[in-house]
């Protein structure tokens, strides 16, 4: 596809009594039956170094379709293989390497999609991935509300009059569209967030939750609660490092990988979501393949729950 490297992903020779992931992609694809989701690479780690944070997250898509294409369909729901065979994966878009261009190019290459109502799946890629996300809502006129799991509230002001990977909901609230009617963060530290911080979020609508107060009942409620479309931002640091230390900021006191998927299994549940991304993995960092597991869990969690949209 234009603009796009195709995913280049070795897997044994498919079996049509154990199907994995990466031999149904696609396969019921055509004119006549458009996609049911797509995945979107996007492989940037700028907005990273711009923040003085260690490069890496740009080769995060490729580890996480790793993990992702061998695993199998849940076998005891239909359902699951049928939804894969109408996913497609478009692969890696083709990068500039100037983070606001980049952010530009993600927002066009999913409008499509976004217009005709298809869950978007962005696989980073460090955080500014999702600025592009929002930049795809833009386009396709939407207002939203904005969910991003993350251990940090990432509103921090431009370095040196230059955005980054901490400073992307501050982009998106500052957006001249003002298209994000709020935003909420789940999962935040007390030991990484300021008041001033907090106080911006408040300022807009926002709403937050910390880490040490969430439960399976308080995720279930915060997207039964949701009356808008909704995009949701799963920023990989908000996890307890021993399951997910391949992340800029390892978290000691995280959330339990158990919550982290309950809360991708809900959204993709939860019909008001629009799109999702999966940030902040730097396979360079822990290079045991944990965390790489673990983010391409949360696709296959929310897939999960996309199947009882359909």
């Amino acid at each position: 596809m234009k603009n796009f490297t195709p995913p280049d992903i070795s897997l044994p020779t498919a079996s049509e009594d154990d199907p994995r992931i990466g031999h149904l992609l696609g396969r019921r694809v055509d004119e006549r039956n458009p996609p049911k989701a797509v995945l979107v690479g996007f492989p940037s780690d700028e907005g990273v170094r711009r923040a003085g944070g260690q490069v890496g997250a740009s080769a995060g898509p490729t580890a996480i379709r790793r993990q992702l294409y061998p695993l199998t369909p849940d076998g005891q729901n239909p359902g699951f293989r049928e939804l894969v065979e109408r996913i497609v994966d478009v692969g890696d878009l083709i990068l500039s390497g100037e983070v606001e261009q980049d952010q530009e190019l993600l927002g066009v290459a999913i409008v499509p999609h976004l217009k005709e109502k298809i869950p978007v799946i962005v696989l980073g890629g460090g955080h500014d991935a999702t600025v592009g996300q929002f930049l795809g809502h833009v386009q396709a006129r939407h207002d939203l509300d904005i969910l991003a799991w993350d251990a940090h509230t990432n509103v921090r002001q431009p370095i040196n009059g230059l955005n980054h990977s901490q400073s992307v909901f501050r982009q998106i609230l500052n957006h001249p569209s003002q298209c994000c009617r709020q935003l909420i963060v789940a999962g935040l530290q007390p030991h990484q967030t300021s008041s001033t911080h907090l106080d911006y979020i408040s300022n807009r609508n926002g709403r937050y939750y910390w880490k040490r107060s969430l439960t399976p009942r308080q995720v279930d409620e915060i997207y039964s609660g949701a009356d808008s479309r909704l995009m949701v931002s799963f920023d990989l640091d908000a996890v307890e490092q021993s399951q997910a230390p391949a992340v800029a900021i390892p978290n000691c006191d995280g959330l339990s990988a158990s919550l982290w998927l309950q809360a991708a299994h809900r959204a993709g549940k939860c019909p008001q979501v629009a799109s999702i991304d999966v940030v902040e993995f730097n396979p360079a960092l822990a290079p045991d393949g944990r965390t790489a597991r673990l983010a391409a869990l949360t696709v296959w969690r929310f897939l999960e729950g996309l199947v009882d949209r359909y």
